[in-house]
């Protein structure tokens, strides 16, 4: 009998030790089970206004040819506009009819012109993942930094963005070569998708009174501490200028930033002197002289020996004209040799004038009061001229002279109370554009 019950003892232990044992497996598998539940990281798919905002998410997914992005919910492709297509041809592809199309174009008025669509912009379809495959959103990239969103969920919508901007600062140096340029030595360092719009501002907002970019020569030298833009790691274009130091026959002239004026910032020597003048170098951005003042010369239309007394910049035609100082419209029309022209009196000793033209910009006309820099005209070839150029004529005391062996009028230098504030400023942009030269 004991031999009985202590088999059955043994049993019912040995039993509930396999039960245990299991059941503390199963409760192991489980808790790791567990354990990898919470490891797992489950990615949720942006939604269409992120899409939108931050553009599509790195994914090593393979899609469909013609795909770019795709959730359960919606289908994301990308194309570029073609040559002659309207944005109402691309709609149609993703099956927008004529009443939403009608809706967008009262939607856009006064935010974008569905005409200005260029081709060879770039464009992001948003589709809806069914059977219709509908265009819930379109958005047109207007420049590498700003796009249009043409919005078709519920109410037909249109509104602009704008892309986030990386700003990264940057020094450069170098020593203009014979036969070559700032934007040649800019070019070698730079690139030219960058160097233009440096020397553009170098040439037009800093320098612009001081130099004549026309003339640099082998040997000038410069340093420019500036800013770059960048959007998803993409060159979009030059920021700011903070300083420049360049040297042009044997004299250096620096430039610094300086906001003295809540509204805007000017350009100031080592000693405070303001580097803008009461007259621009010339009435161009930048283009090509292609003719000097000179007291004799032969026309190059009549062959006749006569004084040129202006300054010819050849530039494409429809190239803005600037008025080279603050004054006052006297002359805005049209003459058999001038062509379309405008004259401007700035004072009682200075009077320019602007020949040529391919039109008088609207609202030019004679008593109208015009800012430094205002365009008052566009580049043509009217009147007695062999191709596109504006002849910049320029008065000093009723005579015609050459502007650029004029000693033209400065502004007013920094005010004595800002000495201590730019001084500052001047000091630290002194050690970044040393930097570049150690």
């Amino acid at each position: 009998m004991r031999k009985i019950l202590f088999k059955i003892i043994t049993i019912f232990i040995i039993s509930a030790i396999l039960i245990y044992c299991n059941t503390d497996s199963t409760n192991i598998k489980g808790g790791k089970n567990s354990r990898e539940t919470l490891n797992t990281i489950k990615v949720i798919p942006p939604t269409i206004d992120e899409i939108i905002v931050d553009g599509i998410p790195n994914d090593t997914t393979q899609f469909e040819i013609g795909i770019s992005y795709e959730t359960d919910d919606y289908t994301v492709i990308e194309g570029v506009v073609d040559p002659g297509q309207a944005i109402t041809h691309i709609l149609k592809n993703y099956n927008i009819g004529h009443s939403e199309i009608y809706q967008l174009e009262q939607a856009s008025k006064g935010i974008f012109d569905l005409r200005r669509i260029q081709s060879g912009k770039g464009y992001t379809v948003i589709c809806s993942k069914d059977s219709n495959s509908i265009a819930q959103c379109l958005v047109y990239e207007k420049s590498k930094t700003e796009y249009i969103v043409f919005d078709f969920r519920d109410t037909v919508k249109v509104y602009k963005g704008e892309k986030e901007i990386e700003i990264r600062t940057r020094t450069v140096s170098g020593v203009i070569q014979q036969g070559g340029g700032l934007w040649v030595s800019l070019s070698k360092q730079l690139g030219e998708n960058r160097s233009p719009a440096l020397v553009m501002m170098l040439a037009n907002d800093i320098y612009a009174w001081t130099i004549d970019f026309f003339r640099i020569q082998a040997n000038d030298s410069f340093v420019v501490y500036f800013e770059e833009k960048f959007v998803e790691d993409e060159f979009v274009g030059i920021g700011t200028i903070f300083a420049a130091s360049f040297t042009h026959k044997g004299q250096t002239i620096n430039a610094f930033r300086f906001n003295e004026n809540e509204k805007y910032a000017d350009y100031f020597d080592e000693n405070g002197a303001n580097l803008r003048r009461a007259f621009l170098k010339a009435p161009l951005d930048f283009y090509r002289i292609s003719s000097k003042f000179s007291r004799n010369r032969k026309h190059p239309v009549t062959g006749r020996w006569k004084g040129h007394f202006g300054t010819d910049y050849a530039a494409p035609t429809g190239t803005p004209i600037m008025s080279t100082a603050n004054g006052t419209i006297t002359v805005a029309g049209y003459k058999k040799n001038n062509g379309n022209y405008v004259k401007v009196r700035h004072n009682d000793t200075y009077t320019t004038q602007y020949l040529h033209m391919s039109k008088i910009k609207k609202g030019i006309r004679k008593g109208v009061y015009v800012k430094q820099g205002d365009i008052i005209g566009y580049v043509g070839s009217t009147g007695l001229a062999t191709g596109p150029h504006v002849c910049y004529r320029f008065w000093k005391n009723g005579k015609q002279v050459d502007p650029y062996t004029q000693k033209l009028p400065p502004s007013l230098p920094l005010k004595e109370e800002n000495t201590e504030a730019f001084n500052k400023v001047r000091d630290e942009f002194i050690v970044k554009l040393n930097e570049v030269i150690k």
